[in-house]
């Protein structure tokens, strides 16, 4: 079987946990042949080093989604023709009132595919749709959508500098419709499109399955219409600027869903997004992400309780991971046990951390806890790769209670980590926490310093009970996140949708679907 697959801003050039992930999957399953078609976010990315890839990979193929459009200008017909398709995609962008709720939310639904669409087919005839994004007219019916009566409030006080910020970002997401990627010698001869993530790498994978019938798998970890809004609110992005990025995220996901064959989030946080922006359950199917257990085996043999009360946090330090709030709770574990330690061990491994945040940790660790005269205070901090803490798993072993203290979280890997050591966890209810932990750990809520250090007590104070809850952490992981699982799970999607399509007769390569539109003031388009 032949597989497409379609990453974006990481695999094979990028460190972190997806790209770790994908070398496990194409590691596992030797048996297909692979082409990678990858979205790259940054010159660094795309000439830093590659992951070495297997034999069976047979082509990768980089596009970037940074710098200046690509080059090429667009005929009047086409400039005609993406004037027209931008339009009714910015129209759905922007939805007056008589497009809200029900049929409404289809109507507009209809309305972005149909823009998404023709934008698709105009750029594949006459080329430069970069380009015109980045026009004065485009910008224009961008501003036309935004003062159209009944677009939302927020909208019709978008300044130029909003619209400009907005045309960019769109153009960059919308640079797949421009590729050469497809064709017989591209996507077309798939057997299946494997889309990690629900954005520009997964419009890919929605062109080919529209315009060769070939199988569309999304598996979305981390939900875009999540992050998109988690993002923008740190960013302190313009309201206008929200608003519209937030609509074409939410109409591309819709479309995406609705177009894929089958969607694999990680979690039922995940899913239950995807069930929001309109996936149909039927076409849900949850995999756990497998990760690799061996390489914590031997602390989880070795752990028998620290010989002194200890804590660790292992992850990557940012403000969503509230280390300034395990801070203020260490400061009370403290107060009830004089001799208990806290380790906050930074692993790249899980991507770069915020440099100015971990000082201001660090500054505020010296604040409560000043260190004896010629001694070391009771706070440490390293990084995976130190002299203290030359491996990932040596982490895990350095404390006999693993914290994981995130106000914000996703599918928490490092918990999954510390279940694989054998270590007694106490864990924030963020993300996917509580289904991670399975009832094998402590869970406190979120932003609780005080609930969050009586926890620790509780278990820092009982050895038995943290060896009990420790060897049922490790044999759920074992159970239900190892990386033999993950692979076993999507080598059966890949024989079930691949096999569909290897029995389908193949379409015409220029073959279009036609998109019925019903317009706001009646009536039908194609």
């Amino acid at each position: 079987m032949r597989v497409a697959l379609l990453t974006e801003g990481g695999y094979p050039y990028a460190r972190g946990e997806s790209v770790a992930w994908c070398d496990r999957l194409l590691h596992g399953l030797t048996g297909h042949d692979f082409d990678i078609g990858a979205l790259s976010r940054g010159r660094r990315q795309e000439r830093g080093p590659r992951r070495p890839l297997p034999p069976h990979v047979r082509r990768v193929r980089t596009a970037p989604l940074w710098g200046p459009p690509p080059a090429g200008r667009a005929s009047r017909a086409g400039a005609r023709r993406f004037a027209e398709h931008f339009a009714e995609l910015t129209a759905a962008l922007c939805p007056g009132h008589q497009l809200l709720g029900g049929e409404g939310t289809r109507r507009q639904a209809d309305r972005f595919a149909h823009g998404l669409h023709g934008l698709a087919d105009a750029a594949d005839a006459h080329g430069g749709l970069g380009g015109w994004l980045r026009s004065e007219r485009a910008l224009r019916i961008l501003e036309a959508a935004c003062r159209a009566r009944g677009a939302p409030r927020a909208l019709r006080f978008a300044r130029v500098a909003d619209l400009l910020a907005v045309a960019e970002r769109l153009e960059r997401a919308l640079r797949p419709l421009s590729l050469d990627w497809y064709g017989p010698d591209g996507l077309d001869a798939a057997d299946l499109c494997h889309a990690v993530g629900g954005g520009p790498a997964a419009l890919a994978g929605l062109l080919a399955r529209r315009r060769h019938g070939t199988p569309l798998l999304v598996t979305e970890r981390r939900v875009r219409v999540r992050e998109h809004y988690l993002a923008g609110a740190a960013a302190g992005a313009g309201a206008p600027v929200r608003a519209l990025l937030g609509a074409f995220q939410v109409g591309l996901a819709r479309e995406i869903y609705a177009s894929a064959a089958l969607i694999t989030p990680g979690d039922a946080l995940a899913r239950r997004w995807q069930e929001r922006c309109g996936a149909a359950p039927e076409r849900l199917r949850t995999v756990y992400p497998g990760l690799d257990a061996r390489p914590f085996d031997a602390v989880a043999r070795a752990r028998g309780g620290a010989a002194a009360p200890a804590l660790v946090w292992v992850g990557r330090p940012v403000p969503e991971k509230d280390l300034v709030g395990l801070l203020h709770a260490f400061h009370l574990v403290r107060a009830a046990e004089p001799g208990a330690r806290l380790w906050i061990v930074s692993a790249p491994a899980h991507g770069r951390g915020d440099g100015a945040y971990l000082a201001r940790c660090r500054a505020l660790a010296a604040r409560l806890f000043p260190a004896p005269r010629g001694g070391p205070g009771p706070v440490a901090f390293a990084e995976v790769g130190d002299a203290e803490v030359p491996g990932l798993a040596d982490a895990y072993a350095r404390g006999g209670v693993v914290v994981l203290s995130s106000a914000v979280e996703g599918f928490p890997v490092p918990l999954i980590e510390a279940m694989f050591s054998g270590g007694a966890t106490v864990s924030t209810d963020a993300g996917a926490v509580a289904e991670v932990v399975g009832g094998t750990g402590l869970v406190v809520p979120p932003r609780d310093p005080r609930a969050l250090a009586e926890a620790c007590l509780a278990l820092l104070r009982d050895p038995e009970r943290r060896a009990r809850l420790g060897a049922a952490a490790r044999a759920r992981a074992l159970e239900l996140f190892t990386v033999e699982r993950d692979v076993a799970a999507f080598g059966a999607i890949y024989r079930e949708l691949g096999g569909e399509r290897q029995a389908a007769p193949r379409r015409p390569a220029r073959a279009r679907e036609t998109i019925r539109l019903t317009a706001v003031g009646g009536g039908e388009r194609a």
